[in-house]
């Protein structure tokens, strides 16, 4: 029996496989995704290209940083205090509140009296 993956594309671009089986007749039911026919030894998890444990040209991509786990790792290093100088600790750096001018006191207009409206 000819066994068939479903393939997605995650969005750094690598295709995944996502779900396998193995189908009898002329053609795999149609998901999410792309379907195609892999050799078997091909798993869930596996990406085109993978260099881990490859079998057809598909294999587990290798467990290292990725790009969030770079992009967190630098906002934590950046948030971190500067190291001691003389051994006295550095001091937090905090942000302060902004200073807002104060506000202009509006002047009142005066009343004109009517000239030619008179009411009563």
């Amino acid at each position: 029996m000819p066994r068939y993956a479903t393939i997605i594309t995650a969005d750094d671009g690598a295709e995944i496989v996502s779900a396998i089986g193995e189908f009898e007749g002329a053609e795999p039911p149609r998901r999410h995704g792309r379907v195609e026919q892999v050799a078997p030894g091909v798993r869930i998890g596996m990406m085109r290209g993978g260099p881990v444990d490859a079998v057809a040209g598909f294999g587990f991509p290798r467990q290292g940083l990725d790009r969030s786990a770079v992009r967190a790792a630098t906002v934590r290093l950046k948030a971190m205090p500067a190291p001691a100088v003389d051994g006295e600790p550095a001091k937090p750096v905090r942000a302060k509140p902004r200073k807002k001018p104060p506000r202009k006191v509006r002047k009142a207009k005066a009343a004109k009296p009517a000239d030619a409206i008179t009411h009563g």
